[in-house]
């Protein structure tokens, strides 16, 4: 009778697990969907006004991408609920792994608890890889030297630049990358508006073609300090500061400790502004 009582509430373990899976998978196929809605009307504006020369264009794009953060914001508070609420079981363990660079390095340390049922599973490989290379820019550690070349072939240090008495942003990139290329008006804007407080960026390159390198820097305007090895994924700066992904940085505080990570967007704008109080 004891063996039946517990199969008996096993099975029902197992049915309310499931239960709230589905409940789980609801909420985050509601949020794809809207997501999907809003990427459709932005193909369809695309194929109206491909280079987006018009105004209405540029007003609905801005808002579309605005619209899309906010789901992504919604998105991963569902994923840290998820694991919040899920200590005890496998479920998630898929979560994790798809969420993984958007969780950030706080958001994935916490997730990636060794005390967790699902720590040992294998989708947690590559979040356990991820996190290893977040440890080697984690913010409160000092900088890590670079020595590359800039676009005059001139041996530069970024050592040149950080721990110098100014916050700098060093800006992990690649003229072949479109979510680079995508991010980078956004740090120029915030270029332009803090540079004359202090504000500094030293770009370092992932590139490989010095030529593309550079006529990427020019295309776009970018007028800090650029260094690069020419390496592609070989890079210097992948090793020493665990880059498996870009576009990705680290801020840098006066005496050259890092304080943030992978700033994009309105948080990069919004760290800087409460560094400079405007």
């Amino acid at each position: 009778m004891k063996r039946l009582l517990t199969i008996a509430l096993m099975a029902i373990a197992a049915i309310s697990a499931q239960a709230q899976q589905e409940i789980y998978e609801t909420e985050m196929a509601v949020l794809d969907a809207r997501g999907e809605t809003l990427i459709k009307e932005y193909r369809e504006l695309m194929k109206s006004d491909p280079k987006g020369e018009k105004a209405t264009t540029q007003k609905r794009v801005t808002q579309l991408s605005a619209m899309l953060d906010s789901i992504s914001v919604e998105q991963i508070k569902l994923v840290k609920r998820i694991i919040r609420e899920n200590k005890d079981n496998q479920l998630p363990a898929r979560y994790i792994k798809e969420a993984m660079y958007d969780l950030g390095y706080e958001g994935l340390k916490e997730a990636l608890d060794p005390t967790a049922a699902y720590y040992n599973n294998p989708d947690m490989e590559k979040p356990k890889q991820l996190l290893a290379s977040y440890e080697k820019r984690k913010p409160s550690t000092m900088f890590h030297e670079l020595s590359m070349k800039d676009m005059n072939d001139q041996e530069v240090r970024l050592s040149q630049w950080a721990g110098k008495g100014n916050y700098v942003m060093v800006d992990f990139w690649a003229s072949w990358c479109g979510p680079c290329r995508q991010e980078m008006p956004n740090v120029i804007q915030n270029y332009e508006r803090y540079h004359a407080k202090g504000f500094e960026v030293v770009g370092v390159s992932f590139d490989q073609k010095k030529n593309a390198w550079v006529n990427a820097v020019q295309q776009m305007g970018m007028r800090w300090p650029q260094m690069s090895d020419l390496k592609g994924w070989q890079c210097a700066a992948s090793d020493i500061y665990g880059v498996r992904s870009i576009p990705a940085s680290v801020l840098l505080d006066p005496q050259g400790k890092i304080i943030a990570i992978d700033l994009r967007g309105k948080a990069l704008g919004e760290k800087l502004k409460e560094i400079y109080g405007e």
